[in-house]
């Protein structure tokens, strides 16, 4: 089977934290879609964290589908399909859950972190397209890169590349000031509660983003330190809130000790939008090299 054929039909799923996503990818687009809550019991019940992923899948699949993705909030073992320690589904400690569904479902089934489909998703369907070199970054409740180098992910050995957010910074960590911790940290209230408040003009949610631009801006100078992509590519649900952030962000940016780099910097927002989760786990189905049979 190829899977360049970015064209055949694909699920692509999204694990976050509360719920399941799945949707059923073909020609680009999202043709059906399903979502399941989480149970209560993910904290102690791992079998039944996975009947819901294998529900929400289900409720998608039809004959047609040659494979699925899945995108991880966790770190994981890519070729043999394992998942460890994943913060927000305390039960999953070690998973093997490529094995658990394609002896379920009869296809291939390959997974990476979110981030990284994030990265290869907008390199499929969205701005990612136009570059060869880039990272994407999604801004939410953390902060997590992906690096697109030469057309694909780069190469790493435990899929932690992009774990920027983790890099020591001030007096905690770069994901503490440059994403929605940062509101919940410094202005005990949530990104979407900020955001109602800026478009109010509030002046306590304008100041708070200029500062959250501020950090975000020196996470951008530290990526571009340690990879140098030279284009980026920001989503996530923060990104709606752009025109409060960016201008303090692109000033924080203007101090790179490099100005040809500075000359050639691009920064887009993702134009994906919600479908952004489902494209991209989609996406690096399309885009692995390791299934077995090929």
């Amino acid at each position: 089977m190829s899977h360049k054929n970015y064209n055949s039909a694909v699920i692509g799923v999204d694990l976050g934290g509360t719920k399941v996503k799945a949707g059923l990818v073909a020609g680009g687009a999202i043709v059906s879609a399903a979502s399941n809550l989480i149970p209560e019991s993910s904290e102690y019940d791992a079998d039944a964290v996975v009947e819901v992923v294998k529900d929400t899948i289900a409720a998608v699949f039809s004959g047609e589908v040659s494979g699925i993705g899945i995108g991880i909030p966790s770190m994981l073992d890519r070729e043999n399909g394992i998942i460890y320690d994943v913060q927000n589904i305390k039960s999953w400690k070690e998973i093997h859950l490529k094995d658990i569904l394609e002896a379920h479902f009869q296809v291939p089934v390959v997974m990476d972190n979110d981030a990284n489909c994030f990265a290869m998703g907008e390199k499929l369907y969205g701005l990612g397209k136009n570059y060869e070199n880039f990272a994407g970054i999604t801004l939410g409740t953390g902060i997590g890169t992906g690096l697109i180098n030469r057309g694909t992910l780069l190469a790493d050995a435990n899929c932690g590349s992009g774990e920027f957010g983790e890099i020591p910074y001030l007096d905690g960590k770069l994901e503490d000031y440059a994403s929605g911790q940062f509101f919940k940290n410094n202005f005990k209230d949530d990104g979407p509660s900020i955001f109602v408040k800026a478009q109010r003009n509030d002046p306590a949610a304008l100041q708070s983003y200029r500062q959250f631009g501020e950090h975000l801006g020196q996470a951008i100078k530290i990526i571009m330190y340690a990879v140098d992509p030279g284009n980026f590519i920001l989503g996530g649900s923060i990104a709606e809130a752009r025109d409060y952030f960016d201008p303090a962000m692109r000033a924080a940016i203007e101090t790179f000790t490099f100005p040809t780099s500075l000359k050639n910097l691009v920064i887009e927002y993702s134009r994906l939008g919600g479908d952004a989760p489902i494209l991209g786990a989609a996406a690096v189905f399309h885009n692995c090299h390791w299934v077995k049979g090929r």
